[in-house]
């Protein structure tokens, strides 16, 4: 990890998905009882941010496994530390929020949303913890007032001056992977025209292809940068532990170049657990 860690310190803003529940004082019973339990010590913070990391989303579907205290216990334990974080708070006004990084270079700012195997009670109501939740409706398509509220977020981010990320971790998978849906596309070009200054999207296993919308950088998918797991041997394909890693330069909320640093994670098991650390095999520029 020290390539790693050295790449990610000279940024201004490491940004990743914190897809754990912190287990503090105020947590809840777990939520579920099988092998796709999330948990985690507030250390995997600490780990993350010795890493460089600055910046986190806690919308995701595993965001409630240790019910709405996991919620308060994982803020709790993210403002102690300094990580700023968006996507969840103690009711929808707050979980749908931006949240801003100060850095020498200007202002940051992060919304973030959830979307696909969000389960009763997870989602922030107005009077309820939880995550923003991007709901689909039967005919497949997107709340509109969700949207409404995630585009409010990002343009009132932007209204700042800061330079804005929009991050939605979807479950909401096509038959292959790797593939975008159609619909995902379009709320990423909605968001852009929102302000944000890229997209990235996060929830599958894999990763899927970029592209760009009015010079705007849309990863609809990342893959894993530290993936663990206690399923068996083979439950996952070989394409879940190849990632990215994106560096990215911005001025002025508009994206100067990117570089992508590939990285493979090593899916052999300690303890139980597969072990998911990253090394870096390879670097491009675009």
């Amino acid at each position: 990890m020290t390539a790693i860690a050295a790449l990610l310190r000279r940024a201004d803003v490491v940004f990743t998905d914190l897809e754990t529940p912190i287990d503090g004082p105020s947590a809840g019973k777990p939520t579920r009882s099988d092998a796709t339990l999330h948990r985690a010590p507030a250390t995997v913070i600490d780990c993350l941010k010795s890493l460089g990391v600055t910046m986190v989303t806690t919308a995701n579907n595993h965001a409630w496994d240790l019910g709405t205290g996991g919620i308060g216990s994982t803020i709790e334990a993210l403002d102690q530390r300094g990580i700023v974080h968006a996507g969840s708070g103690r009711n929808l006004a707050v979980a749908a929020a931006s949240a801003t990084q100060r850095t020498p270079a200007g202002d940051f700012a992060l919304a973030a949303a959830a979307a696909g195997a969000i389960r009763p009670g997870a989602a922030a109501t107005t009077e309820h913890a939880g995550i923003n939740e991007l709901r689909r409706r039967a005919d497949g398509t997107l709340e509109p007032a969700d949207v409404d509220r995630v585009l409010a977020a990002i343009g009132a981010a932007r209204a700042t001056g800061a330079t804005v990320l929009m991050c939605l971790h979807n479950h909401h998978w096509e038959p292959v992977q790797s593939d975008t849906p159609a619909w995902q596309k379009d709320f990423a070009r909605a968001c852009i025209d929102a302000g944000a200054s890229a997209f990235v999207g996060h929830g599958t296993p894999v990763m899927q292809a970029h592209e760009f919308y009015r010079g705007a950088p849309l990863f609809h998918g990342l893959g894993n940068f530290i993936f663990q797991t206690r399923k068996e041997d083979g439950a996952y394909g070989a394409d879940t532990w190849r990632s990215m890693i994106v560096d990215a330069r911005f001025a002025e909320g508009r994206l100067i170049d990117f570089r992508l640093h590939q990285i493979q994670l090593e899916a052999a098991r300690r303890d139980g657990f597969s072990w998911g650390v990253p090394t870096i095999t390879a670097a491009s520029t675009t």
